[in-house]
Formats: structure tokens, sequence, C-alpha cells
């Protein structure tokens, strides 16, 4: 068969076997244990498959998926995830991106159907968190790993302008340090952004937060003076929008004021909790989110977009191509039109359809379906801090604020360094048993337990199970 022979049979069942498998893989992953580790034989097959010299059917390879990877998952698709921040696909998601993978366009730019769509679930993206998006001021990227980098180009980019350098042609040599402001739970993007961009890390200052995990702005306002008086340039401050060890929202409204007043770029991480401001029960914490100069989250997280789907918004159109557009004759476009390229955007040139799975995800729920799938998951979370309050042998370590449990296994007669060790050891060995799947984290000094609801799927019993099978891999550990 010709290799583009799309329309021969051998491609035609060959696609209707994925569907089958892939709808069977799905509808079976309640009943299918969350996670196990792979046997040697098994991990043996992916890592030392020898390069074929011939090609094989495609209804072969269909049946190697089936046979070799899928029963292997990270466990991210269970219920009974809670660990990292990992969601499950959403349906639509999911035939969307085979839908994209067939078009196979670069989604750089041009006159065709992608880019319009980029634009779309962009604004409506901003349109769910109440993000300023004038047009042009945002694109879709990897992850919110990118998008902080794109974001926090364009933010040293005005600082430099406006101390009267040019970084694109003259680089940070001989400029005095431009410095920013994080807290200890910001999330590791943002470091390394800060290294990639010549920033260096030893130039992010870390601010204290209060007892509700929220950045303070008095401890904030006394470290921007001392560098100013130091003769450094203060430029941005990162607020979070839902921390990865606790969920907890900063205080966007007197951080944005602050910001103003000192003419600094204000950068929110929405990675994770961004769009929980669609949550009624909780919208509140949200309150000055759109006064941010830039806002990066992740759809193919609470939102369940298949990975990867990160978005970038920023409030500057023109700061934001000014910082990255290059157009060489051989991609100039006359009919591209005011707003240009998305490569003119961020770092890639070459882009993937992304924008189809976000559209189909979004237009299959609806804003009112995502509300209340985000709802239901910070309810559920809210119960398992009651849950885990209500048990001796469990201790809340920190407010749910969002749709993260940050605790601990307490068991009596156990000292300090004993309940480190063993709530250090607790998340594998609870992963390991396949029932449930959690992971861990060391907030203020503490080994913790952190559960991430992201899965409207979770039950209440799933979450009674959860602390049954810690309870259960903590004696099994102890003997």
């Amino acid at each position: 068969m010709d290799p583009l022979d799309f329309a021969g049979t051998d491609f035609r069942g060959a696609a209707h076997a994925t569907a089958d498998l892939v709808s069977d893989y799905l509808a079976g992953l309640p009943d299918r244990p969350v996670w196990q580790p792979m046997d040697d034989a098994a991990r043996s097959a992916l890592l030392d498959a020898p390069l074929p010299a011939e090609g094989r059917p495609l209804a072969e390879l269909v049946e190697a998926i089936g046979r070799d990877v899928l029963p292997h998952p990270m466990g991210n698709g269970s219920p009974r995830f809670f660990g990292w921040v990992n969601s499950a696909p959403a349906p639509a998601g999911v035939l969307a991106t085979l839908a994209a993978s067939a078009m196979n366009p670069s989604s750089a730019g041009g006159d065709h159907a992608d880019v319009h769509l980029e634009r779309a679930v962009v604004r409506w993206i901003a349109e769910l968190v109440g993000f300023p998006h004038p047009a042009g001021g945002g694109l879709l990227t990897s992850g919110t790993s990118m998008a902080t980098i794109v974001c926090l180009a364009a933010a040293r980019n005005r600082a430099a302008r406006q101390a009267g350098w040019d970084v694109r042609e003259d680089g940070l040599a001989g400029m005095p340090p431009l410095v920013g402001y994080v807290t200890g739970e910001t999330h590791s993007c943002v470091r390394k952004a800060a290294e990639l961009l010549g920033l260096g890390s030893k130039h992010l200052r870390t601010v204290a937060t209060g007892p509700d995990g929220r950045l303070d702005t008095a401890d904030l306002r006394a470290a921007v003076e001392r560098d100013r008086v130091a003769g450094l340039l203060p430029f941005l401050v990162v607020a979070s929008a839902g921390t990865v060890g606790t969920g907890a929202v900063d205080a966007f409204g007197p951080i944005a004021d602050l910001c103003a007043e000192q003419e600094l770029w204000l950068h929110v991480d929405g990675a994770y909790g961004a769009f929980g401001v669609l949550d009624p029960a909780v919208t509140h914490r949200y309150a000055g989110l759109e006064r941010a100069d830039s806002l990066a989250l992740d759809p193919h997280k609470w939102l369940g977009v298949p990975v990867d789907c990160g978005c970038a918004l920023v409030r500057d159109t023109d700061g934001l191509r000014g910082t990255f557009s290059l157009v060489p004759s051989y991609l100039r476009d006359e009919a591209a039109g005011e707003l240009g390229w998305f490569s003119e955007y961020g770092t890639e040139q070459t882009r993937p359809f992304r924008a189809l799975k976000v559209w189909a995800t979004i237009a299959h729920k609806g804003r009112a379906g995502l509300s209340r799938d985000i709802a239901r998951c910070t309810a559920l979370a809210r119960h398992l801090g009651e849950l885990v309050q209500a048990d001796d042998e469990f201790e809340l370590l920190a407010e749910v604020q969002t749709s993260i449990v940050a605790f601990r296994h307490r068991p009596a007669g156990l000292g300090e360094e004993a309940l480190d060790a063993l709530n250090r050891d607790l998340p594998v060995a609870v992963q390991r048993r396949g029932t449930v799947f959690v992971t861990g984290a060391r907030l203020a000094g503490t080994e913790t337990l952190r559960a991430c609801l992201l899965n409207a799927g979770t039950t209440e019993a799933d979450l009674e199970l959860l602390l049954a099978e810690v309870r259960a891999a903590a004696a099994d550990l102890r003997k």
C-alpha cells in the first residue's frame, strides 16, 4: 500500500480499531488499578526495542499499542488519581486531537482554520477567567512553563526599554540587574524562566507569605525598597492563582496596587488554579486577577484538554510582539493582516494545531459545564479536608482554598522526626498498592501528602478510600 493512501482499507480498518481500543481503554479506567510498576519484561519491550529494518502493517501497530502501551498508564485518567496536577483527558479533546493530527498544519500563521480557531479559543480562555483580551494579546503554548518564558520575556524587555536599554540588540551585559519577586511556593518554572532569560536566579527575591499561604505585601514593599536603594531595578512580581503545594490564591488587589505604584509588571501563575474562578463558591478569591499584566495558565490541567496545551495572556500586545517578532524574507506574508503571525508573539516558528482540542473541550462542555465540573472538584476537596480534620490520625496542614488538600498521616506515638520519615515514604507506598495515587511535597519544613482533585468523576467514596489506603500503607511501612 502507498504510505499516503489514506483511503485504503488498511488505514480505515486500523482507524476503526484504534477508536475501539481507545474507547475500551477509557471506559475501563475506573475498574483497573490506578498505577502499577511495570515489570522488567514490559519495560524492556519498550526500552530495548530494535530499530525496525522493515515496516509493519497499521493493524499490527494498533495491536502493539493495545498490548505494550495502554496497559501501563501514568494513572491520571482514573478518578482515584490525586497526584501532582495531572488531569484525565476530556473526551472531546481526545477526538479533536485525532482530527488535528490529520490536518497537521504549522500554526505559525496564514489563512487557514487553525490560525483563526486559535485566536478564538485564546479569547475564550481570557473570557472564562475574566482577563482582558486585546486582539493578539495571547497564544497557545506547550504549557505554562513556556507561557511563563513568553510573559517574563515581555516583562524583561519593557523594563529594559524603560531603563534606556535594548535587550534584543545589546543583551543584558552592563545593565543594572533586573529583580523579580516570588514566594517560596512559586512554581519552579518561574526560576527556570529567569535563568533562561539571563536574569539570574539570585535576582529572584523570595517574599514572605502569611499563615494563609498568600504573598505578604508588606514584605514585598520592603524588599522592593531595599533593592531600589541598592541601585537595582525591580521590575516583576509573580503572584499565584493556586500554588502547587496547597492551592493558595494570592490577594491580587493589594499586589496590583503596589505594582501600579512601583511600576512593576504583575505576572500571575495560573497554571493549575486560574480556572477555579469559574466556581461561584471561590470566585471571590480571584478578585483583582484582571489587573495583572500577564497570566500563564494550562487548559491541559483543570479543563482536561489533552497535553500539551498552555496559554500565555498578555495585556500589552505591541510589547509582546516587539519582544519576539522576527520575519525573514522567506516568511513574509503580505496578506497576514494587522496582527501578523502567531510566530511573532513567542519562540516557536513551527507550531502544532493545539486550538482544535481546546475548542472541542470548551464547546462540548460550555461555560456552564466547565463551571459545574470545577465546582464539583472544589467541593470534593473541602469534603476531603473535613474527613481529614474529623480523623485523629490525620492532620490538615493548610486551608483548602481551591482543589488541593495538604495533609499528613499522624498516628499516635510518633515524634516529629518519625512522622516526617513516615510521610516522606507514604506516597510511593500508596502508589504501589495500585488502588489510589497520591503524591507528596515539603511544606514549611514538613513532609506533606497532597491530593489534587481535578476529576469531576471522583466520588466521596474515592476520598474515603484514599485515607484508608494511606492508613494501610502506613501500617505496612511500620511493620
